[in-house]
């Protein structure tokens, strides 16, 4: 045997035998490997750890901010108005001013991607740092990175799984394997079994998996597969090569920072080849100048700072509610999800067992609570003869009417490890969640652990075994009179218990296999052969209730003579009384519901993706709404059989994914992505990390997601609660909303600004209107305070009641171009005139009047942009107070520009008396009269609409 198939990823270990597989790694289980033999294993396969190619260096991420074409362009305008201010021996402040605004935006940008990834760092801690082996027929103890295929590894509660292996022996064997599944859920191991070789991951009973945790029991097991060759290590491969794509808001972002440098390249092209040709070489001086200013006007400055504000006050809401955005542009991305694909344990579910339904022989039952709370009802579901009382709560009073539970009830109580304990306000549990279901089944009832401790006590038990799939607790009896509180608890005095037995065996576990065990069953208090038609008849109810997604239970008892010998459990589990099912489920969160309704209204489509079983995940998503009944779900088996094709075919009919590996996860989301859809995928396990990283939006578990999930998302839900998921979409739908509000109120003035300015030489006016300084003036300041407030502009009230825009619309679309181009122009337009006119009647004081007029209009405008179709009289201003003191604490700034000396000196300003400052009032509300006259324009024409 080479070495090369030592450690072969493409064996599938979990179909050969436990001898095969030590003959194929070259290993003895009792001996294990020599150390030499190690030694060279570890030279050949290296250390068994997680690879890391590492990614872009602080410096890299830096220089790339600098690569923004507006931000070039404006690099080249700052050198070229240096220069020219140095040749005329001037202090070159807007050389130093626009170059502040490059160095600040891209500093701005290296915040917003400098936080490195740490999802390989935290799968690489999910390795245990010491390992017990077996080394030239000795126990010793080595470091989880030297371990090799072909090591014999001993586990034991508490240890986790350093690397990948083949069971040989275990003995009550649990293994938590969230990381990989998803699932919380123990799996009890069986080594002696061999699976079929498509068997998934969540199924492999007899193999271990590094980054899992052994709950329960021992083993000995073979090393398969170590470092990048395991589960792990294949998910840390796939993290690796799913490559960070630009969202929506920053490829928006790049379209217009391209059609704003051309635009401005060319009218700058026309300007100075216009002019030169018009006027000749001599003016070519004054053209240069006014391409600078035309430049420096084109380029929203204060966009980037307004934009990254903007972010992360959504930020700051989402956090209130319970969702924490870990990367700021994924805020306004949320606002374009079309379809979630969530996991279903914890997020669709409240990740606790609680118990659904009860059959007894004779009854059917429905039971209602939330949580392990022991409280609820036991109603009667109507199919019972004689439930006239159905919708009454069955109580400890009229147990009488039902002696099949009492026995069934303490069967849930006495056989179990669990405790239910009440801290910090809420019900929890100690131990397994299927146990604690129990108990506060029973609870409900008043049937509790403290109440028979003493008159029930346990004094053996059978414990579980993978091949017996049930476990049997004996307990002792007291007086039958106390046992049964004198009567008031009534325990039926069946043939079995007339002599009031010593002792009480209660057993549960699989139904089919307890159900083989048992020859009678308890009908009301009599005892009745189990004959072929009840046996059969138990094996439907068993059948419907999976159907229904339950995880069912059965449950027998046992009166005994003497305490039964340890290891006696073949012997004496026989001859049993059966006493009923108990079917359970990890319910559904009560506020999913309307969740998931909201989300069908808002036009976006929930996915359920789970390791756990088809028909479980078939029964919550039709409880909830996400698929109907009838609806296709696909297994991972299916999916591995399926080509992409196929798959492609099928990905927009399939709401409900079961039994799915990593790569599943993975491929399904690039499935949906490749028919258009945006997507946002939930997941709290190892498992989930590729696939949330290639969505659209990652949304990790705060309470239950594991280190890797949360580094490898964008999101992480404080709460696990898909509901949560959709209040934080609809908060990005509001960003995205107002994104393009201030985008539009900031680019119409920017296009004015440069209108105006490319006036100046075509009117012959010898000078250029505005400085660049004064240009950043109103980019960062009279721009920035309107579009900031703005930024908080509250939600319509229909912002959940249409289908997502297209992430890949223009930032253009919707007619937001079109406005911009018309409001530009209409506002160069009315400054324009206002220049000529000023010019020809005060040649002095025209550049402030212009400067003025252009800023105070941007006020009128910034209030009249907060609706598109309602007046500004008709929208409350106090619903968003801050755009008024926006307003008005940018006309202060602005009039003191122009009468505070030191300011004046500075931006180059002149003092206007008070009949020029009202002329530039009254053309300035001219633009606020304009967009008016538009909303009533679109009242008229309402098709006109685009948005």
């Amino acid at each position: 045997m080479s070495d090369q198939s030592v450690q072969d990823s493409k064996i599938a270990w979990h179909s050969i035998e436990i001898d095969q597989t030590l003959e194929r790694l070259q290993s003895d289980p009792e001996q294990g490997l020599s150390a030499s033999e190690a030694e060279r294993r570890l030279e050949r396969y290296g250390p068994n750890e997680i690879e890391d190619t590492g990614g872009r260096t602080a410096w890299a991420i830096l220089l790339d901010q600098f690569k923004n074409i507006m931000l070039l362009m404006l690099i080249a305008v700052a050198f070229v108005s240096g220069g020219l201010s140095l040749q005329d021996g001037e202090f070159p402040k807007d050389a130093i001013a626009i170059m502040s605004i490059v160095i600040l935006n891209g500093v701005l940008g290296y915040l917003q991607e400098s936080k490195a990834e740490q999802a390989l760092a935290a799968l690489k801690n999910m390795a245990s740092p010491q390992v017990r082996v077996v080394r030239d027929g000795k126990i010793v103890e080595v470091s989880a990175k030297e371990l090799v295929p072909g090591d014999v590894i001993l586990l034991e509660a508490g240890v986790q799984v350093s690397a990948d292996g083949r069971l040989i022996e275990e003995s009550n064997l649990q293994v938590i394997e969230a990381a990989l599944t998803g699932e919380a859920q123990s799996v009890d191991k069986d080594a002696p079994i061999a699976l079929e070789a498509d068997t998934g991951i969540g199924d492999r009973v007899n193999m271990i998996f590094q980054g899992t945790e052994v709950v329960k029991g021992r083993a000995k097991a073979i090393v398969t597969s170590t470092g990048m060759q395991t589960e792990l290590g294949k998910i840390a491969a796939m993290i690796q090569s799913v490559e960070d794509e630009e969202t929506p808001l920053q490829r928006r972002m790049t379209q217009l920072g391209n059609v704003l440098v051309t635009g401005s390249l060319i009218l700058v092209a026309i300007v100075v080849i216009g002019g030169t040709w018009a006027k000749g070489v001599e003016s070519f001086r004054n053209l240069l100048e006014v391409s600078l200013s035309m430049a420096v006007a084109v380029v929203p400055e204060g966009l980037p700072a307004v934009i990254t504000v903007t972010l992360a006050l959504g930020t700051q809401r989402m956090v209130k509610r319970n969702a924490l955005i870990r990367r700021l542009p994924a805020v306004e991305t949320l606002g374009s999800v079309t379809t979630i694909c969530s996991d279903k344990t914890g997020t669709l579910t409240q990740n606790k067992m609680v118990v659904q339904a009860v059959e007894t022989p004779s009854h059917r039952f429905k039971v209602t609570g939330d949580g392990y709370e022991p409280s609820g009802e036991f109603k009667p579901d109507g199919q019972n003869p004689g439930d006239s009382d159905r919708d009454s709560q069955a109580t400890i009073q009229n147990l009488e009417k039902y002696p099949e539970l009492p026995p069934l009830l303490l069967a849930c109580v006495l056989c179990n490890d669990a405790f239910l304990q009440y801290e910090d306000d809420q019900w929890a549990i100690v131990g397994d969640p299927t146990e604690g279901a129990l108990l506060s089944l029973a609870g409900k009832l008043e049937i509790t652990k403290d109440r028979f401790a003493d008159r029930l006590a346990r004094v053996a038990e059978f414990p579980f075994s993978s091949e017996r799939k049930r476990m049997s607790a004996i307990s002792k009896v007291g007086s039958w009179e106390e046992l049964t509180d004198g009567g008031s608890l009534p325990f039926p005095r069946t043939e079995a218990t007339r002599e009031d037995p010593p002792f009480l065996m209660f057993t549960k576990g699989s139904p089919e296999l307890t159900l083989d065990c048992c020859t009678q069953i308890q009908v009301g208090d009599r005892l009745e052969p189990l004959n072929d038609d009840r046996r059969e008849a138990i094996v439907r109810q068993n059948n419907e209730m999976a159907s229904r997604g339950l995880r069912v239970l059965g449950f027998a008892y046992k009166p005994l003579a003497e305490q039964p010998p340890e290891g006696s459990e073949t012997e004496h589990e026989r001859e049993l009384i059966w006493i009923g099912l108990v079917g359970m489920l990890d319910a559904p969160r009560p506020e999913v519901r309307n969740a998931v309704e909201k989300c069908r209204n808002a036009g976006i489509r929930p996915v359920v993706i789970t390791g756990d079983h088809q028909l479980t995940a078939r029964a919550i998503a039709v409880d909830l709404g996400i698929a109907q009944e009838g609806d296709r779900v696909l297994t991972g088996q299916e999916l591995e059989k399926m080509s992409d094709a196929d798959l492609d075919q099928i990905v927009d009919a399939v709401s409900v994914y079961a039994r799915v590996s990593p790569e599943h996860k993975l491929r399904i989301v690039q499935t949906l992505q490749k028919r258009g859809k945006f997507v946002a995928m939930t997941g709290d396990g190892v498992n989930d990390a590729p696939a949330l990283k290639q969505s659209d939006i990652g949304i990790a578990m705060g309470i239950t997601g594991t280190d890797v999930s949360k580094e490898a998302s964008d999101m992480v839900l404080l709460d696990d609660n898909f509901a949560t998921i959709v209040a934080a979409t609809e908060e990005g739908r509001v960003v995205y909303t107002n994104i393009r509000r201030f985008i539009k109120y900031i680019l119409g003035s920017n296009i004015g600004e440069v209108l105006t300015i490319a006036a100046a030489p075509i009117l012959a006016l010898p000078e250029v209107p505005l400085t660049p300084l004064q240009i950043l003036w109103m980019n960062l300041v009279t721009d920035g305070f309107p579009a900031l407030a703005l930024a908080v502009e509250p939600p319509a009230p229909d912002v959940m009641k249409h289908p997502p825009y297209s992430p890949r619309e223009s930032i253009f679309a919707r007619g937001l171009g079109a406005y911009m181009v018309r409001i530009g122009i209409v506002f160069a337009i009315i400054t324009i005139t206002l220049m000529y006119w000023s010019y020809h009647q005060n040649s002095e004081t025209w550049k402030t009047m212009v400067f003025t007029t252009l800023c105070v209009s941007q006020m009128g405008h910034a209030i009249a942009v907060r609706s598109k179709t309602r007046l500004t009289v008709e929208v409350n201003p106090f619903s968003n107070p801050y755009v008024l003191g926006a307003v008005a604490i940018t006309t202060s700034l602005q009039l003191m520009l122009i009468y505070v000396e030191p300011l004046r000196n500075f931006f180059g300003t002149d003092v206007l008396t008070p009949t020029e400052l009202a002329v530039c009032l009254g053309f300035s509300t001219l633009l606020f009269i304009w967009v008016e006259l538009e909303k009533i324009f679109l009242r008229l024409f309402p098709r006109m609409n685009k948005d």
